[in-house]
């Protein structure tokens, strides 16, 4: 009779759990059904807008889309900017093409700005998106009027830092096991909050403890939002094989003024390529946060305040 009723309670939970999944994924697929496909000299390129005002080119990091770039860019949404976010190649409604590189990346951006008519952008490339966000600034200087790199997956001398992001504990089982499915994805992200923060998200647990509760919303969002993990697997894989080795890039080209934001406590290590890459642009500044981990988690208000001004700045 015990038995019979521990197996009741088992199928029942596994039933619960199956539904809560299930909800989850359609709400992710309701919520990257949003996107618009354009077509562009160099393909097509999945794209959303928010937002009024000077426009401002959000080049999202790894295991994003155009989704992660509007909740990234939210808060300059609200300050008077136009965002336009795009998937990067690989990322949910952008294939991926036989050259995926960062260069090639770059000609893409550039191919979009184009279809929409917008001359000159703010860009601002994050985490992954930093090295095709550069490759923009060098090979089509006129097209970026600023350039920001939050948490850049960039490259330092070997005494500063290493030439690839660092790794914290637990991102390769992740991305051999929970990343690869939605389902154990899903899981993970809801049993394990902490491990996948700290794992996939690069930021210490403690730092998002301390955080105000909308900031822990925001991590929340940003951690669950990476459902369906399978609409981004390929884009995943291809950041991963340019973010392994960076090379320096010629960053003396680089002549819109430039911006670097990072914390000491980013678990993928990106504090010493981002202060790196501003002493050696022409006009580079460098936002240093002591905490806040690879999503600035406790400064979203002051990382879009800063950028404001300095975007104004420049404009000037």
């Amino acid at each position: 009779m015990g038995l019979i009723l521990v197996s009741v309670i088992v199928a029942l939970a596994a039933i619960a759990v199956a539904r809560l999944y299930q909800r989850a994924l359609q709400q992710a697929r309701e919520r990257i059904s949003n996107g618009r496909t354009i077509r562009t000299a160099h393909g097509p390129i999945e794209y959303a807008e928010a937002g009024h005002g000077s426009p401002l080119l959000l080049i999202h990091g790894a295991g994003g889309g155009f989704d992660q770039g509007l909740e990234f860019a939210a808060s300059l949404v609200a300050r008077g900017f136009r965002v336009i976010a795009m998937s990067r190649f690989g990322y949910l409604g952008t294939p991926l093409p036989v050259n995926a590189s960062a260069e090639a990346q770059a000609d893409a951006h550039d191919a979009l700005l184009e279809a929409l008519h917008i001359e000159r952008a703010t860009v601002i490339g994050a985490s992954a998106g930093a090295p095709s966000a550069m490759q923009l600034a060098i090979r089509h200087p006129k097209r970026v009027a600023a350039l920001v790199l939050l948490v850049p997956a960039a490259y330092a001398p070997h005494e500063l830092g290493r030439g690839s992001l660092e790794t914290p504990g637990g991102t390769g089982f992740l991305f051999s096991t929970a990343l690869q499915s939605d389902f154990l994805y899903w899981l993970a992200s809801h049993v394990a909050k902490g491990f996948v923060n700290r794992a996939i998200l690069a930021t210490p647990s403690r730092v998002v403890a301390a955080a105000s509760p909308a900031e822990q919303a925001r991590v929340a969002r940003v951690r669950d939002h990476i459902l369906p993990v399978s609409a981004r697997r390929e884009g995943l894989l291809n950041d991963a094989r340019i973010t392994s080795s960076l090379p320096r890039y010629d960053l003396d080209r680089i002549t819109a003024p430039t911006l670097t934001v990072s914390a000491e406590d980013d678990l993928y290590g990106t504090f010493a390529p981002a202060k790196y890459t501003a002493q050696s642009v022409p006009h580079g500044k460098f936002l240093g946060l002591k905490r806040g981990g690879h999503i600035w988690a406790g400064h979203d208000a002051e990382v879009a305040g800063v950028i404001t001004e300095f975007v104004r700045g420049a404009a000037q």
